[in-house]
């Protein structure tokens, strides 16, 4: 008979349920740009519903799930909605479409790719042309894609015929890939940056609920818009919750794939943990509560030195609203801001793990200054 091996821990029981998997699917494909987030919150709302006693929206369309809404301590938690886009931006005479940039879009993957033209008439396909291979010149005189020079081909011959199909200067332009898994553990799709945390606050929420967890405070669950322009949702939810303490979950970049520097960008690789960043926005004394509770609950993580500012919407919280005690929880992902971005399931689990944890060791009245 085998013998037991009495030191080997048990395995950690899956985070993610079959539903939890079907509305992330349904939330991933869902067009959510940045302006026009809100057919993402509103699939984002009812998911979250079951599992907070209220909720609101902002006038902008940040959506908040609040957990004990008349306490008077609060504590959010936090990831950004929107989904980087282009505008119709210039219509020839002859049909064809110039776009203008609606966050950090990039044109460098643009030629050949499929897109959905948002318009009052609903959602009108088109494509991003280029010339053939055949008939570029080779060298330092091959034009390659930038801004001025992609353009969208909707099948119309004139400008006349684009409006027709209801396409005029502002309508915004998505992609359409859609959410696939890849090697059973790698989920890839569009705007993982960042519904994926959008999605992990949410499980968050019905992790409490369903565990019967009761809260000293009041815990805000805040899916932002218009991170992608400048933390802009962020910047005007802090100022109307004004909230004591904010949990920010996002994205870092996965630096082992080929072409990252990892002397300009630092040593981080998917499937190895949740990425706690050192930054003058991030406050140390909750900074340690969360290793503390990575480190009890066996949660794999990394470290990162964001130096000045994290470029996330833990900036916007940290100093707004007089000063918010913040920290930023990153996912890491590959090949952001493209159509096939990709997370593991493991860093998926672990990144909920945590924030579920971090949430639960915070004390009503928890004061995180360094002089109490």
């Amino acid at each position: 008979m085998a013998k037991t091996d009495k030191t080997k821990k048990p395995a950690k029981k899956a985070v993610l349920t079959a539903n939890s998997m079907k509305f992330l699917e349904a939330y991933l494909n869902n067009a959510s740009p940045t302006g026009f987030e809100w057919p993402g919150q509103e699939l984002w709302l009812k998911y979250l519903e079951p599992y907070i006693d209220e909720h609101f929206v902002d006038t902008y369309g940040t959506a908040v799930g609040v957990i004990n809404p008349e306490a008077e301590f609060k504590v959010v938690i936090e990831a950004h909605a929107d989904e980087i886009s282009w505008f119709v931006h210039y219509i020839t005479d002859d049909g064809m479409i110039y776009v203008k940039r609606n966050g950090g879009s990039d044109h460098q993957i643009a030629p050949s790719k499929r897109v959905l033209i948002h318009t009052d008439k609903g959602r009108v396909p088109a494509v991003f042309g280029w010339p053939a291979i055949h008939v570029r010149k080779s060298g330092k005189d091959e034009k390659i894609p930038n801004t001025t020079n992609i353009f969208l081909d909707a099948g119309a011959r004139s400008k006349k015929e684009v409006e027709e199909l209801g396409i005029h200067v502002g309508c915004v332009i998505t992609y359409p890939d859609e959410f696939m898994i890849l090697n059973k553990d790698n989920f890839v799709g569009r705007a993982l940056d960042n519904r994926m945390g959008g999605f992990m606050i949410a499980e968050v929420a019905r992790m409490l609920k369903e565990n019967k967890k009761k809260l000293p405070f009041g815990l805000y669950i805040v899916n932002a818009v218009q991170e992608e322009i400048g933390l802009r949702g962020a910047e005007m939810i802090v100022e109307r919750i004004r909230p004591n303490v904010a949990i920010v979950t996002d994205v870092c970049h996965d630096t082992t794939t080929p072409m990252m520097n990892k002397f300009e960008q630092g040593d981080f690789k998917s499937g190895d943990g949740p990425v706690l960043s050192y930054a003058p926005a991030v406050q140390n004394n909750l900074l340690k509560l969360i290793i503390g509770q990575a480190e009890a609950n066996d949660i794999p993580f990394q470290r990162m030195a964001a130096s000045r500012y994290t470029g996330t919407d833990t900036d916007a919280f940290a100093f707004g609203a007089g000063g918010v005690a913040s920290a930023l929880i990153s996912l890491p992902l590959r090949y952001m801001h493209t159509t096939v971005e990709m997370v593991h399931r493991d860093d998926v689990e672990n990144v909920i793990r945590l924030i579920y944890n971090s949430v639960l060791n915070i004390e009503n009245n928890h004061d995180f200054r360094y002089i109490k």
